[in-house]
């Protein structure tokens, strides 16, 4: 794929992250592979890490392959010191496919599929839709390996029903999710004569696996991995949208793209960490005994919860916290000193709907970084908070907007709320956008220098900054 040079540099590099990352899995290994080129080094949860942490150094952690956490640690940093922590998400509403897939209707091979999040689901009819995520394999010693896989080519579709055979469908568009928005894989015809030519040519012993899903399914990942069908023991696969990421609008000032929602954020979390670890700037920053560890966190499941042990309400975060400080009264100094931004995109002002906004809380794409507030507290700024943000950004020339919604309306939440609960500041941010949870989403392509200068900023600064300011 040609990416437009046009458009800002830090947006084309966002576009190479989404469109390397159609899963969660492919995210998390995407952004290891960029934090093992800046020095970031491996650490894995079951062993100790009391000499790794010492005298400074850059590491990640990932857990069960679906989310990454990340950290540099100052030369002089000592128990009890504060950690500066980016927080986002890396799932997004989608499609996956049952532990069950096989389904077959009238000589079409049908795929079961699951919904996960709260998808503008609509818009996934007509769609060239293709599979993506891992694959538990027998190795060639004999063991099990997990191997991740993305096809690049169209496999699927869900088919919309004509217009001329429900009259008024275009007017209104309803549809049930479990009965009519099966994705259709191919002709049985076809599947049930490559299996035929299959079996004369060898026996083949079936497995849980083969008998759960169509053949002409199981062959397609078989070939893609190269190996025989047999070896293939599980998976779990996500359908996605081959469309690629692209810049849109007159000058290019718009993102077109799946999953800006939550991958927006968690690229410029990683892109600002992995780049400010790596400048010169970052030797004279280690060396202070008065800098905090930064930290970046990216979640999975928030779209269903957090609640799972690879999301927002697990241990990951607070176990970081306990080993960097590993006794009660130094971990309660860390919890104290410590500071979470929250990031996760938030609703631009529709120009077709603006009476969905508050009018004095109408992000504009393009217009900056935006401050979530809920008194509700299903965002969890106020006003300290709010405060060091935007000296944040005013250390780089940033601008910052406000966003809070309308009383006659429900407000979504993110990692903030549950992540706040370790006690540690937090404060929830994001960058405007239109169509959430759809398929295809749209942002702003200048605001990706614009999220990423404010994390450099608070990396780099914020424990200066906070300082300055006395609260308790």
């Amino acid at each position: 794929m040609m990416i437009s040079s046009a458009a800002p540099e830090a947006a084309t590099r966002l576009l190479q992250f989404v469109n390397a990352s159609p899963t969660p899995l492919h995210a998390v290994t995407t952004a290891a592979i960029r934090l093992e080129k800046a020095g970031f080094r491996k650490l894995r949860e079951k062993d100790d890490w009391e000499q790794d942490l010492k005298g400074g150094g850059k590491f990640y952690v990932t857990r069960n392959q679906s989310c990454i956490l990340a950290f540099t640690v100052p030369q002089k940093w000592k128990p009890g010191g504060g950690v500066s922590i980016v927080a986002t998400h890396i799932d997004s509403p989608n499609l996956r496919v049952r532990p069950v897939s096989k389904k077959a209707k009238v000589g079409y091979l049908q795929v079961g599929v699951e919904t996960y999040g709260g998808g503008l689901w609509h818009t996934w009819f007509d769609r060239d839709l293709s599979l993506a995520g891992r694959i538990i394999l027998k190795d060639e010693n004999g063991g099990f390996t997990s191997k991740l896989i993305k096809i690049d080519r169209p496999l699927l579709r869900v088919p919309s029903l004509a217009i001329h055979l429900e009259r008024g469908a275009g007017d209104s568009f309803k549809f049930n999710q479990e009965t009519e928005m099966l994705p259709i894989l191919g002709m049985a015809e076809e599947q049930l004569n490559a299996a035929a030519q299959k079996a004369s040519a060898a026996e083949v012993k079936a497995t849980g696996v083969q008998e759960q899903h169509h053949t002409a399914l199981l062959e397609v990942l078989s070939q893609e991995l190269s190996v025989v069908l047999e070896d293939i023991h599980d998976f779990e696969l996500h359908l996605y949208d081959t469309q690629p990421s692209q810049f849109g609008g007159i000058k290019n000032e718009f993102i077109f793209s799946p999953r800006m929602d939550n991958q927006f954020s968690s690229f410029c979390a990683l892109d600002a960490l992995a780049a400010f670890s790596a400048s010169p700037a970052y030797a004279s920053y280690a060396s202070s005994a008065t800098n905090n560890v930064n930290a970046i966190a990216l979640f999975n499941h928030e779209e269903v919860g957090s609640v799972s042990t690879t999301g927002a309400e697990s241990s990951l975060l607070p176990s970081l916290l306990s080993r960097l400080s590993p006794t009660p009264s130094a971990l309660a100094q860390t919890i104290a000193r410590s500071f979470l931004v929250s990031s996760d995109m938030t609703h631009a002002v529709h120009p077709n709907y603006l009476s969905k906004h508050e009018e004095n809380h109408a992000p504009r794409i393009n217009g900056g970084v935006v401050i979530k507030t809920n008194a509700k507290q299903r965002y969890a700024s106020d006003a300290v908070g709010r405060f060091l943000l935007k000296k944040l950004v005013e250390r780089r020339g940033g601008k910052v907007q406000e966003y809070e919604v309308r009383n006659d309306m429900a407000c979504g939440s993110t990692v903030g709320p549950s992540l706040s609960k370790m006690g540690v500041r937090t404060i929830d941010i994001g960058c405007p956008m239109l169509s959430m949870h759809s398929i295809r989403e749209t942002a702003g392509t200048h605001d990706v220098q614009s999220m990423i200068d404010l994390f450099t900023s608070f990396f780099e600064g914020f424990a200066e900054l906070d300082a300055e300011l006395v609260v308790d």
